[in-house]
This record gives structure tokens, sequence and C-alpha cells, in this order.
């Protein structure tokens, strides 16, 4: 694991100022002016998600390594993903945007919260004693709100440039995601195939179910049709290099990482299948 270890937090760093080479302060402030759509999205993906993974853990009765690490992917808010793929499905695309944004800084106080309420929930011993959730937070603090900060600043002054070449900057982070696991599947290539085994099903269950209580939560509370695209799609696409930085501060053992790696791959395959649905519906 010590390729994972070292690579993901320059990784995620960099996705995360490619992150904020895409934001303004708007992106902030239609927060304030349609708090509405907003606040459904941002309930369903910092709260309702975790509250569902957590009753499949119950419900499945997964090992502990797949448990925690479940809990891990659905506490880290979706990514530059979600906002490529709700361009795709025709959504809400600036809701994504702020979505993405707002959750990423919240994220440095929800998911060590989460992470860490959960392996007290599930009674996980394996924590050193000296990782605390301030550490942690101070930790995605410099890893998650100090890159998307230097980004926006870096478009202030170049927002020209950096608009005119923001789709070299999606595929750049697209790419690092890449990386971060394939090097999990080349570290633990012996391994990976049993792990997914256990950790498949769990993930598949967990990211429909999400898309799907999300979409009709969406349907009911929503102010239109682009919301509530963007709001599944939000609540189905999770930032999964955050949560291997996390889990690679936490713990020394890969087993927590797999439903990262293998949420990362089923979320690919359903948000294209959800997106064909809708267009086909359209």
């Amino acid at each position: 694991m010590e390729i994972v270890t070292k690579i993901a937090p320059l990784a995620l760093a960099l996705i995360m100022l490619g992150l904020g080479l895409g934001l303004s302060v708007k992106d902030f402030t239609r927060v304030i002016r349609n708090p509405k759509d907003f606040l459904i999205g941002i309930v369903c993906q910092l709260i309702l998600l975790p509250i569902v993974a957590y009753i499949l853990v119950l419900i499945l009765r997964l090992p502990i390594e797949i448990a925690l690490g479940l809990m891990i992917i659905a506490a880290a808010p979706g990514g530059v993903t979600s906002n490529v793929l709700t361009k795709f499905a025709d959504g809400d695309v600036a809701l994504s945007i702020s979505l993405t944004a707002v959750g990423s800084l919240i994220s440095i106080i929800s998911v060590p919260f989460i992470v860490f309420t959960s392996a007290g929930m599930l009674g996980v011993t394996e924590m050193s004693t000296e990782i605390t959730m301030t550490g942690i937070a101070l930790k995605m603090a410099l890893v998650v709100t100090v890159p998307v900060i230097i980004g926006m600043v870096i478009r202030g002054f170049a927002e020209n440039f950096i608009s005119s070449n923001i789709n070299i900057v999606n595929r750049t982070t697209s790419l690092l995601f890449v990386i971060v696991f394939a090097a999990i599947w080349i570290e633990e290539r012996e391994n990976i195939f049993n792990y997914l085994a256990q950790a498949g099903i769990a993930v598949l269950v967990l990211n429909i179910v999400m898309m799907i209580l999300a979409f009709y939560i969406a349907k009911a509370f929503a102010t239109g049709v682009a919301q509530r695209k963007c709001i599944s799609l939000e609540c189905g696409l999770q930032n999964g290099t955050l949560a291997v930085f996390v889990a690679t501060q936490i713990f020394n053992d890969v087993a927590y990482m797999i439903p990262t790696a293998a949420y990362a791959l089923v979320m690919y395959i359903t948000g294209f299948i959800f997106i064909y649905i809708l267009r086909k519906s359209n």
C-alpha cells in the first residue's frame, strides 16, 4: 500500500486544485440566491447517503473492513466527475458545481465525523490512538480546502485562459483519479478479486438505491427536471480519491479501500446507464 499512501494526497490536492480552477465566487453565492435545490441535494448527499450505507452494513452483515470502507466512500461528497456527467444528462450543471464546491469544503468536518462515528458504532479498534478527528480534519483542509482556494485565486488572475482550457484541466483530474485506483489494483492484484467479491454487491446496492432515492426525493421537492437529474447523479458519484486519502490516513490495511475501488468502477457503469434511461425517457 506504500505507493497508494504516497500518491493519494498529491493526487487529491491536484484534483482539488483543478476543481478550484473551475470555480468562481458565484458558485457559492448561487446557493444563497437559490437555496431550495441546494439544500435538498446537500441533505441527500451528506446525511441520507451515510444513513443508507449504515443500514446496508447492518442488513448485509459485512466484515468490519468492508463495512467501514463503505462508510468512508459514503461520506465522501461528489467530485468533478458528477459535474461532467450532469452535463451529459442535461442536468443543472450550475447546481452540480455548487453542490460539489460547498460539499468539498464541508467535507473537512463531515467526513471525519461520519467515519469516526461509524467506527465507534461498528466497534472498530484498529485505529491508532494518535489519530484524531481534528487531526484528520486538518490534513483534509491542507489537501482539499487550500488547493481549492489556490485554484480560485489563479482563476481570478487568469480567468480567460483558465476558462478556455478548462476541458484540459478536467481531463487531467480524471487521469489522476484513474492513476490512484490503478495503483490500488496493481499493489493488491493477488487479493483484489476476493475483496471485490465481498464489497461488490454492497457498493452496487448503495449506488443504485441512493440514485433512485435521490431522484424521487428531488422529484417531490426540487424545482425541475434538470435539478432532479443533478441531485440524483450527485448522490451516486462520490469522490473516490478523497475516500482513498482518508482510508490511508487512518488505516494501514488496504481492505478498507476496496469498497472505494469497487464503487469507483460501479458508479461509472450505473451513472451512464442512468443517463441513458433519462435521455430515453425524455
